[in-house]
């Protein structure tokens, strides 16, 4: 069955099964929706990670050991910036820079982030239309034990070590869905909404906090689907069980679906969570962990087979 999804996604996680739709949907397809509420501003660059990571994954370009940043780096930039005594806890390589100097290059002359992330994933050669969240700005501030964080300072200057004990995301009231996002949510093509295995709170939430972005998912007329970024109690990467149970929150499957109450039809869980039910939410069970690239296409065609049983015949 043909017909448009859209993907909300993180970082990492979430791109992996992007990639997987990528891969399994015809070109243009694909609407993935970046959080953007990690972005910042860094050596006088504006610095888009989640965007980045879903380019070069796309693309082809990620790197399969460090798993974030481009493959085949070399550092030279970085090593004569600490010479200099500059700031080096933010690594970026000398490829990865191109990308930073470019984009706010032209965010300075004009064109919004939408604009410019277009151009990038049509030089990358990226059939998937990759798209922020907003045109404006949002900021993801973690509140730990040692106070006030910035996104960044807690989750790469200080390796996600402070305990949390909550979370703000500056600007999202005021800001508006960036016209590409909203559009895909408009294509009376739509075929599915997928909620990638990202971290609900850190990379989801930025986006659910924006005005209209939670209305049009409880409106939307074709399934949307999560999928658990937990397995048997533990985050498959970064610091969601952590968070979780420094939040005060179950590090589980269901403490996610119910996360997402109201917004879901579905919620795909790993087969070490086979048998979990959550009242009024078909929860359907699949091998999740994505190793490989056949991993991410066989859960990726699971997700869109489970949304056209959900949506039913057409016509």
């Amino acid at each position: 069955m043909s017909g448009h999804v859209i993907a909300l996604s993180g970082g990492i996680g979430g791109a992996k099964l992007a990639l997987g739709l990528d891969r399994v949907l015809a070109p243009g397809e694909l609407t993935v929706i970046a959080n953007t509420g990690d972005d910042f501003r860094h050596l006088g660059l504006h610095i888009s990670p989640d965007i980045d990571t879903l380019l070069y994954t796309l693309a082809g370009l990620d790197d399969p050991v460090k798993r974030w940043g481009r493959r085949d780096e070399s550092w030279t930039f970085m090593r004569a910036l600490g010479e200099l005594g500059g700031e080096t806890w933010f690594q970026l390589g000398d490829g990865d820079l191109a990308i930073h100097v470019e984009r706010t290059r032209r965010l300075a002359a004009g064109e919004s982030l939408s604009q410019v992330t277009e151009g990038l994933r049509r030089r990358l050669g990226i059939g998937a239309r990759i798209v922020p969240m907003s045109d404006e700005s949002v900021a993801t501030r973690v509140q730990t034990d040692e106070g006030w964080l910035d996104f960044q300072h807690y989750f790469v200057s200080r390796r996600c070590e402070p305990r949390v004990i909550g979370l703000d995301f500056v600007g999202a009231d005021l800001a508006r869905m960036a016209p590409e996002a909203a559009a895909a949510f408009a294509d009376p093509a739509l075929r599915a909404v997928v909620l990638c295995p990202s971290n609900p709170y850190l990379s989801v939430d930025p986006i659910l906090a924006l005005p209209g972005m939670r209305k049009a998912l409880a409106a939307c007329a074709a399934p949307v689907i999560a999928i658990s970024p937990i397995i048997a109690g533990q985050a498959v990467k970064g610091p969601t069980a952590k968070m979780m149970a420094e939040l005060g929150l179950e590090p589980s499957a269901a403490t996610v679906a119910r996360h997402y109450d109201g917004l879901i039809d579905a919620f795909v869980v790993d087969e070490a969570d086979a048998g979990l039910s959550v009242t009024g939410l078909e929860v359907a069970a699949t091998p999740t962990l994505m190793r490989s690239l056949d991993d991410r296409t066989r859960l990726a065609r699971f997700v869109l087979a489970l949304a056209d049983r959900l949506a039913g015949p057409r016509g």
